[in-house]
């Protein structure tokens, strides 16, 4: 651990030293990322040799010019990006004409990512506007390099093409890939006023069983109403969520207490903080695999407050969310659901909080109030469908971030 925050901070050092196409006084702030995870847990992982990534997120805030952070934060080797390259998505892994631009780093078209590490690359010159969709594309040279850094459920299609092709209109014989890899965020210039809204949870922040390519997550609701909200349009909303995350231990992914820093606390323009999380911590009552899995209301409570602690400490606003419903999941207890409402109630009275997100009260049937209202049930009684993750981002109130 002490070597990878070593290996970060090199990173930062290289960041700041290659600030060519940028002045020193340029302010910045994050328009889109992602949660980097290890290839631990039982994922695959895959193995790029001389091969071309396309990838595209669906940024939040627009701003004059763009830069992209690449990160190796759980490789073991080395990992080196060539002649990388942003544009305008045009969906199906094509990119719109003119809008293509050279990615640098201190000017070089190369740059070398130790283990552990991440690094911004230079600020590039292409106009973007709010809830648009970017193409990152890179070329991974002919080392063979495992994916051991990704983000394991992008509900975004990306792609793979053979040799270095990144700045092909369109791939020639792509893979469609079902993962965000090498790439955790893009910051857009900061305006006057600008800020971001931190979303951080588990696969119900992450829009597990959303519509592919549709950014129907519950925090891209969010992003929308924001930009369409007068007087909050440089307010952008940043995913943090990790399926299967816990609160207290690890899971698929760090757990919330151990990645707040590197997800919530080093956001550049970060302001706001939203926390759900603690549905997969309740869900191991029923399948302990470990004594650390017997996990209590106290210990939960603890949790989440020093999170938001930390992030009092650091000046941001801390919104606690309440858990949804999960009546019916496949990891449902009785247990689980009295530590939830306990949860559920310590969030809404406690003073813990600068606010308080009540997605329990939004989701739940007025029936069953330990299910999920039908209409927004995907199936599994534990995410949202569509319809439950705009009544989520629909159910935020705005005023919250003015």
């Amino acid at each position: 651990m002490l070597k990878r925050w070593c290996g970060v901070g090199v990173a930062l050092l290289v960041g700041i030293a290659a600030g060519h196409g940028q002045t020193a006084s340029q302010k910045w702030v994050g328009t889109w990322a992602t949660s980097a995870m290890g290839a631990e847990g039982g994922f695959a992982v895959k193995v790029f040799a001389d091969s071309t990534l396309r990838e595209v997120v669906h940024i939040s805030a627009g701003g004059p010019s763009v830069r992209v952070r690449f990160t190796n934060e759980f490789g073991k080797d080395p990992l080196t990006i060539n002649d990388a390259h942003v544009a305008v998505s045009t969906g199906a892994g094509g990119i719109k004409d003119g809008t293509d631009h050279a990615v640098t780093f201190g000017s070089a078209a190369s740059v070398r990512i130790a283990p552990g590490a991440t690094i911004y690359s230079d600020a590039v010159n292409l106009a973007t506007a709010p809830l648009s969709d970017l193409a990152i594309s890179f070329h991974v040279p002919a080392q063979v390099m495992r994916a051991e850094t990704f983000h394991g459920f992008a509900d975004q299609e990306n792609w793979m093409a053979h040799g270095d092709v990144a700045d092909a209109p369109t791939l020639p014989s792509p893979v469609t890939l079902t993962a965000w890899y090498f790439i955790s965020g893009v910051d857009v210039a900061a305006e006057e006023g600008s800020r971001a809204v931190v979303t951080l949870g588990d696969s119900i922040t992450d829009g597990a069983l959303s519509t592919v390519n549709a950014n129907r997550r519950w925090p891209d609701v969010l992003a929308s109403r924001l930009s369409q909200e007068h007087g909050t349009q440089h307010v952008s909303v940043l995913n943090e969520g990790i399926g299967g995350n816990r609160v207290l231990n690890e899971g698929y992914g760090p757990s919330a207490v151990t990645r707040l820093d590197r997800d919530v606390l080093a956001q550049n323009g970060a302001k706001y903080l939203v926390i759900l999380e603690g549905i997969n911590d309740i869900g191991r009552l029923q399948r302990l695999q470990g004594p650390e899995d017997e996990i209590t209301t106290q210990e939960m409570e603890l949790g989440l407050k020093q999170i938001a602690d930390r992030g009092h400490l650091h000046g941001l606003k801390v919104y606690g969310a309440t858990l949804t419903p999960y009546g019916g999941a496949g990891y449902f207890s009785d247990k689980g659901e009295q530590i939830r409402e306990e949860v559920n109630q310590w969030i809404r009275t406690s003073g813990t909080f600068d606010g308080v997100i009540d997605f329990d009260q939004i989701t739940r049937d007025p029936q069953n109030p330990n299910r999920f209202n039908p209409l927004y049930d995907s199936g599994d009684h534990l995410h949202p469908n569509d319809a439950g993750y705009k009544a989520m981002g629909e159910g935020v109130d705005l005023k919250l971030f003015r």
